[in-house]
């Protein structure tokens, strides 16, 4: 049966047809989509005003093989499906509105991310800090089947960077998150801005409440330094090398690599 996907995230998971929500096959476990709405994402868009599709993506955290939930909850893991509706946001792509993670209690770190494509083209915009220097900024391409890694504290969003598809994707959080928009919605927004040229393709503005900052634009690529090369889906990953994932719920594990870490 068709999924709508275009990458298998080893999963029996397909999109809906006409809702920006997901269906689970035999032996897997997931909720209703979180639906969120345009005016929910309004104080980080260039355009506030703007008029787009509402909602603007559906969001199911915590699925997974029914198998796998003692193992999940126990390294206070959490999986999480998202799907985007295609169009615009005035002249900006459909877009998450940015954040960075809250703190996680059980580990005291700012948890990292790992987002994995399943269907059209994202962009992840990941900013080193959502102070008045944003630090290092980086937007990443990402096709079905890669991969990107955002490292703790890093203020990020997720792009749909084809107005004309929807986009959806697969990501590793931890069991315990939490979202803070305090200093993304005290800059109005995130560093950069994403415009859609009329030509086709994106382009980038930077936000003016932010000091001057340089962005950095790459392909997504591999992660050899944690295990994940190759195209081989993140779900399946975790079922046979467990430990490959868990720097997503225990960043210590990394701590050598962060510093100097980019998406």
């Amino acid at each position: 049966m068709p999924t709508g996907l275009e990458f298998d995230p080893g999963l029996p998971i397909r999109l809906s047809a006409d809702q920006l929500a997901f269906e689970y096959g035999e032996g897997m476990f997931g909720p209703a989509p979180e639906m969120r709405d345009l005016d929910a994402i309004r104080p980080s868009l260039r355009d506030p005003h703007c008029e787009g599709p509402d909602p603007v993506y559906g969001i199911a955290m915590d699925i997974g093989w029914h198998r796998d939930r003692p193992a999940l909850e126990h390294r206070m893991l959490l999986y999480g499906a998202v799907v985007y509706a295609s169009g615009r946001l005035g002249s900006e792509p459909v877009r998450s509105q940015g954040h960075v993670h809250a703190v996680a209690p059980h580990s005291g770190w700012s948890p990292p991310e790992i987002f994995e494509i399943w269907s059209g083209k994202a962009i992840v915009y990941a900013q080193e800090r959502a102070e008045d220097d944003p630090g290092r900024c980086v937007a990443v391409t990402a096709l079905p089947g890669q991969h990107v890694i955002v490292p703790p504290g890093w203020a990020h969003c997720v792009i749909n960077a084809d107005p004309e598809s929807r986009m959806s994707f697969g990501a590793w959080c931890d069991r315990q998150y939490g979202f803070d928009y305090t200093g993304v919605r005290a800059h109005h927004g995130l560093a950069w801005f994403p415009l859609l040229r009329s030509g086709g393709g994106l382009e980038w503005q930077r936000n003016p409440h932010y000091r001057p900052s340089t962005l950095i634009e790459r392909s997504a690529r591999d992660y050899p330094e944690f295990g994940i090369c190759g195209s081989v889906d993140m779900y399946s990953i975790f079922a046979r090398f467990p430990d490959n994932v868990m720097f997503v719920s225990d960043p210590a594990r990394a701590s050598d690599l962060w510093p100097g870490f980019e998406p």
